[in-house]
């Protein structure tokens, strides 16, 4: 059998092996679920001259993407214990992370490629089972090139995982194990041109849980204990959200619903038709999961309830509904619940989505890559004065979609020289000035990047100059710009006025290049907004 690549599948194969022909840093591409990875890597790996040694998390995923190798007329081997087979010798080898990183005794031959399906789950610890396969790769082939595959490129509470983007901008930071994204698919091209379902989504503003309170935890996700006792208070509402998605799924073929911890899954399957729900947490066992979940894509079942283990690796393209009662903490990990229901199907002609939790996510949206912050925020497109690209931010709009105001601190935009060498656009939205050498830092540097001199928090100053008994501490009100001369020449005088009728002053020259750039710096700058905003009314 053959394939005919997609459009945008070859332009991932094409864009990859562009890649590697001149660079050996790590690279990742981004494609949304239901693009179809397994063909992109089964291509990628019939091309590659060397031998390939592709990874994925679950056995499900590696024995998914050694079918689409075969279905090319090819042969491969599978090490994973899992599907009960440890082969290590062929060209191509399709493995479980646990498994190849227990047994990198039988991976002293060279691999040229190591691909891996859902790279967003590689840890920085070095510790780690992935890291450990790395890095023993590394040392049996050092020139080995390594290829990320994912829908989800960052990770709450670590970042991006890589640190440049193709179109120009810079994510993450040195860190990243990823160096570059070199091809990244949204997910509106996929459902615009046919190669997913529409999703249909209806927020739930009747009858929904109310998961305002919740604080996230320093890794950015929320913890079952606050979980379950947010939903204690709320049990009553569980019923009726229930008996409303039976009343949605009388027409629909395959219904998920994702719940918020093992507790509430239960309560939820209890509450189910019947002999027709199916429920899979963390702790169901291995031969049991793979039961329920062959016997709900045969349609065995109508609901299957899980708690946050079916979002990656699980392919059933009859699921029509997609029922959410869990808050998610990012774009990504919503995109990839909504997922699930948006593969293709004979009959199917939409996915219906029940948002329970009041998600305030777009489905279209960029991540940004930064907390969200105050419900009303939304990503905005705001242009650097400075090189003028295009940076994505948290932001505040009028009703017309006019911008009043951004939260992003630096530009994204990224440059290469002639060397091949890439810098960030130095350009600051908002920064603290050193009082040594003026340099400007990002508002949370505590050390100056450029001198290293210790930077004092405006806060604190403010705090420590209140306490003293002389000192003059202005709350400005308003100021008054004056223009005048004298023997050196003209000069700016700006005058601060303090609610009780106090004032200071400072005055400015502009004659020469080097005057008119600390009057940029200590006037110009603190006080305009940033740019690309403007006052609402």
């Amino acid at each position: 059998m053959t394939f005919t690549l997609r459009p945008y599948q070859q332009e991932a194969v094409d864009a990859t092996l562009a890649w590697f022909r001149r660079h050996t840093e790590p690279a990742a591409i981004v494609l949304p679920t239901g693009a179809g990875k397994s063909l992109v890597i089964a291509e990628l790996a019939r091309l590659a001259r060397g031998r390939v040694l592709v990874l994925a998390h679950v056995k499900e995923l590696v024995a998914q993407n050694h079918a689409k190798y075969c279905a090319l007329g090819l042969e491969a081997d599978i090490f994973a214990a899992g599907l009960q087979r440890k082969e290590s010798h062929g060209k191509v080898v399709f493995g479980s992370v646990q498994s190849v990183a227990r047994n990198l005794d039988q991976f002293r031959s060279e691999f040229s490629l190591l691909i891996v399906d859902e790279c967003h789950r590689i840890s920085d610890d070095d510790d780690s089972q992935y890291q450990q396969i790395i890095g023993h790769l590394r040392q049996v082939n050092p020139q080995i090139r390594l290829l990320g595959l994912t829908a989800t490129p960052f990770r709450l509470g670590k970042g991006w995982i890589y640190q440049f983007h193709y179109h120009g901008m810079v994510r993450g930071d040195e860190k990243a194990l990823f160096r570059d994204c070199i091809y990244e698919l949204p997910l509106r091209y996929m459902i615009k041109h046919g190669y997913l379902t529409p999703p249909e989504r209806l927020d739930m503003p009747v009858v929904q849980y109310d998961f305002s309170r919740l604080q996230a935890q320093s890794n950015g996700l929320f913890s079952e204990a606050d979980l379950n006792h947010e939903l204690k208070k709320q049990q009553r509402i569980t019923p009726h959200i229930v008996s409303q998605i039976v009343e949605f799924a009388e027409n629909r073929k395959g219904v998920m619903i994702f719940a918020a911890t093992v507790e509430h899954a239960r309560e939820v399957t209890g509450l189910l038709p019947v002999g027709q729900a199916a429920l899979i947490t963390g702790e169901t066992p291995g031969p049991e999961r793979d039961r329920i979940i062959e016997a709900f894509k045969a349609q065995a079942y109508r609901y299957l309830v899980n708690v946050a283990v079916l979002t990656t690796g699980f392919d059933a393209p009859h699921v029509d509904l997609i029922a959410i009662l869990r808050p998610t903490e990012s774009v990504s990990l919503y995109q990839q619940i909504v997922g699930r229901g948006l593969r293709l199907a004979p009959g199917k002609t939409d996915c219906l989505i029940l948002d329970y939790a009041g998600n305030p996510h777009d489905l279209y949206a960029p991540e940004v890559g930064t907390p969200k912050g105050k419900s009303d925020n939304v990503p905005v497109q705001v242009f650097c004065p400075a090189c003028g690209f295009a940076n994505t931010f948290w932001g505040k709009t009028t009703a017309d979609g006019t911008l009043i105001e951004h939260f992003g601190r630096r530009c994204q935009g990224w440059f290469e020289d002639d060397d091949g060498h890439r810098e960030q656009c130095d350009f600051r939205f908002r920064f603290k000035n050193c009082p040594q050498c003026n340099a400007e830092n990002d508002i949370a540097a505590r050390r100056c990047r450029e001198c290293d001199t210790i930077l004092v928090d405006p806060d604190d100053m403010l705090k420590a100059a209140l306490k003293l008994k002389d000192a003059l501490v202005l709350r400005c009100s308003g100021m008054a710009l004056q223009h005048g001369g004298d023997e050196k020449g003209p000069w700016l005088k700006i005058t601060y006025y303090d609610e009780d009728g106090a004032d200071v002053s400072e005055r400015f020259r502009l004659q020469t290049p080097t005057q008119r750039t600390a009057f940029e710096q200590l006037f110009i700058r603190p006080h305009t907004r940033p740019p690309g905003c403007r006052c609402a009314g």
